[in-house]
């Protein structure tokens, strides 16, 4: 029996068979015009104009506010157009979208019910080239010349005040509720990984209330500090949703019991 339904995001219109035949719903975010048989953000209580710089979180503010009770009582889940969950790590490209609906998540296992969430591989923000780490950041590397050599330095933070502006997050967790003020500061400044791409899948619609009950009021408060107008290029227009990201890594691992599984990137319109 399938447990799991999952929504798949998508710019796309041209998307709506693939996404149908893997068994997802599909969401429909952003200008084109999406059918009927599309979801989107659009209708009813939602902040659709704030697309461009909340990404993936207007669906779930939209979700949060209008679908929540319909939302059935399995795991649900949430993916994209070009990341999907996949049940092991895909070493090899996949060549066919037969290759993709065979590999893609569709159900959870009876032994993993034992978790309340899932989320994907980390990202390690100390990766990066070294020649990109200098370029932009020289300025902390006059400051702390240790962050060339030793990794380990090259924080959540650190990797946050190069991509979206120096001294943003601490701005953002300054604002933050008194409940996770202190851990979510300490999480960016010891951690030099997270799990990206605002993907997770939750064992109930119970953990996703709380978590929006938690990240929406947030973001609001941060609106009145960053705005949108000056928001400029990729790296601060999308701030609201570079901050979610981060805050959502650390809200699943500190309140759920999680899985780490695999996430595979393939666009829907290579097939």
């Amino acid at each position: 029996m399938n447990n799991l339904s999952i929504f798949c995001l998508s710019l796309n219109p041209d998307h709506l068979k693939k996404i149908k035949e893997l068994n997802y719903i599909p969401v429909g975010l952003g200008e084109e015009n999406f059918n009927k048989e599309w979801i989107t953000d659009k209708d009813n209580i939602n902040i659709s104009q704030k697309n461009n710089y909340y990404g993936e979180y207007t669906f779930h503010y939209w979700l949060w506010k209008n679908y929540i009770n319909e939302l059935p009582k399995n795991w649900i889940g949430f993916c994209q157009y070009r990341k999907f969950w996949v049940n092991e790590t895909i070493i090899d490209p996949l060549f066919s979208f037969q290759d993709l609906k065979n590999v893609c998540l569709k159900t959870i296992l009876n032994e993993d019910n034992n978790y309340e969430s899932i989320i994907g591989e980390p990202f390690y923000v100390n990766k990066f080239k070294l020649s990109k780490f200098i370029k932009k950041g020289l300025p902390s590397i006059i400051l702390n010349p240790t962050l060339l050599f030793n990794k380990n330095k090259r924080t959540i933070k650190f990797h946050f005040d190069l991509m979206h502006g120096k001294g943003n997050i601490d701005k953002a967790i300054a604002l933050l509720d008194e409940e996770n003020r202190d851990d979510f500061k300490k999480y960016i400044n010891t951690n030099i990984s997270f799990h990206p791409h605002n993907m997770f899948i939750c064992k109930s619609k119970k953990i996703l209330i709380s978590y929006y009950e938690t990240i929406f009021p947030w973001l609001l408060k941060c609106e009145n500090e960053f705005g949108f107008k000056t928001l400029k290029g990729y790296g601060m227009q999308r701030i609201y949703g570079f901050l979610a990201e981060r805050f959502m890594s650390y809200w699943f691992k500190k309140n759920t019991k999680y899985k780490i599984m695999p996430i595979y990137f393939k666009d829907l319109s290579d097939f």
